[in-house]
């Protein structure tokens, strides 16, 4: 069968039938939006991927609970930034818990059918009289048109909103998947400082939505890296209402059509993460080949990511083969450097035990520009590959890090 035809529209998370979204300001943040809410109009089918941080907020552990007693059905998510309500204590849990419950009272669904997500600074108690409110007031201003208004309100330091929508045209009909991301800094693989929320109106079972999340998760969220810190609040939502009428089988085409389909959006906002990551003036795409297998490539990749002399390089336009190659070596993969290879855009810069000094200069214009491609092989003659998204480390970086908390 022919691959499904995907198609860009505009909507974000409410592009998919049936789901309303609103965004506003319930006073957590000094000025600027701090809470939104995603609604479906029918009870959906939800999934979670969730930070590996045993310092775990009470959101996410929250979501958990709801996931399971509702066993993977959920009507609503409702997120408020400025505030992480980690490293809380009982206070926070019940932060969590009334948020969850305010939302399900105007909505009038039940409390485990609403899913909780927190952004925002470690430590920081949740004001919920200023959550309460919040909900109250967003859930009036409900509408398919307020999608943007919804991803303005979970940023922190993001540069700009973060939202992607498509329509998946497959064999059995057409389907739309919609989402909505943010994250700037505190991002490495395995879940970082980021918040994802996916729609689709799609028909998908729980287990199999939560299937194909953990699938593609594996290689767009969890395959990009800002500055290598993890955090206490990552989460990805997804849910399906089935309002398409278009029904997701494991067992045919439909399965296949909505992991591209989810590919298409996840893949494009965890590169706008990183391409908006604190201080960052490159997005980098880091590929690791001739591996002895996809997991020892992903590793390398992951470890290349995250060095901070690789990316100060990176953003000094240094095309500094050197530091690649070091990192690749002392990795805990298998390599071997009389046949590993380092280019940066097409430029080889070694290879075979060779060093191609000449060509450097080559290289650095490649680097001038605002997207840098890295590419190792790592010798081996193995088959195993990997591909990761890491930006470049800047002295705005040490600001924006530093001021925090102010």
């Amino acid at each position: 069968m022919n691959d499904p035809k995907i198609t860009e529209v505009e909507g974000g998370i409410t592009a998919p039938i049936g789901y309303r979204a609103a965004g506003v300001a319930s006073g957590l943040k000094p000025t600027g939006l701090d809470l939104a809410l995603v609604v479906s109009d029918s009870l959906a089918s939800a999934a979670g991927v969730f930070t590996t941080n045993l310092a775990v907020a009470a959101p996410v552990t929250l979501a958990k609970k709801h996931l399971e007693k509702s066993s993977g059905f959920a009507k609503a998510i409702v997120v408020n930034s400025k505030c992480a309500n980690a490293c809380t204590g009982e206070r926070g849990v019940t932060a969590a818990q009334a948020m969850a419950e305010d939302a399900a009272t105007v909505l009038e669904c039940n409390t485990e059918q609403v899913l909780v997500a927190s952004t925002g600074v470690i430590g920081m108690h949740l004001d919920t009289n200023k959550v309460r409110a919040g909900i109250k007031e967003a859930a009036g201003q409900l509408c398919s048109g307020s999608h943007r208004r919804a991803a303005e309100a979970i940023m922190t330091t993001d540069i700009s909103p973060k939202e992607r929508a498509v329509i998946v045209k497959a064999s059995s009909g057409s389907f739309t998947i919609g989402g909505m991301a943010k994250g700037a800094g505190m991002i490495e693989p395995n879940m970082a400082t980021m918040l994802g929320f996916l729609t689709t109106d799609a028909d998908v079972a729980p287990p199999l939505l939560n299937q194909a999340l953990r699938t593609v998760v594996e290689d767009t969220f969890n395959a990009i890296s800002v500055d290598g810190e993890s955090s206490t609040n990552d989460t990805v939502f997804m849910l399906a209402n089935g309002m398409s009428n278009v029904k997701i089988t494991a067992d045919d085409s439909t399965y296949t059509a909505l992991v591209i389909g989810l590919t298409s959006v996840c893949s494009w906002l965890a590169q706008e993460i990183v391409r908006g990551g604190e201080g960052a003036t490159k997005l980098v795409t880091i590929s690791v080949v001739g591996a002895a297998s996809n997991e020892e490539a992903k590793s390398a990749a992951r470890l290349i990511s995250n060095s901070p002399l690789v990316k100060t390089a990176l953003h000094g336009g240094d095309p500094n083969w050197g530091r690649v190659l070091a990192v690749a070596g002392r990795s805990g993969v298998m390599f071997d450097q009389h046949k590993a290879e380092v280019r940066i855009g097409h430029v080889t810069l070694y290879a075979d035990a060779t060093v191609f000094s000449e060509r450097e200069s080559d290289a650095a214009q490649h680097m001038e520009g605002p997207e840098i491609d890295v590419t190792v092989d790592l010798g081996t003659g193995g088959t195993g590959r990997a591909t990761m998204w890491t930006c470049d480390f800047s002295a705005e970086y040490v600001h924006i890090n530093a001021d925090y908390r102010t």
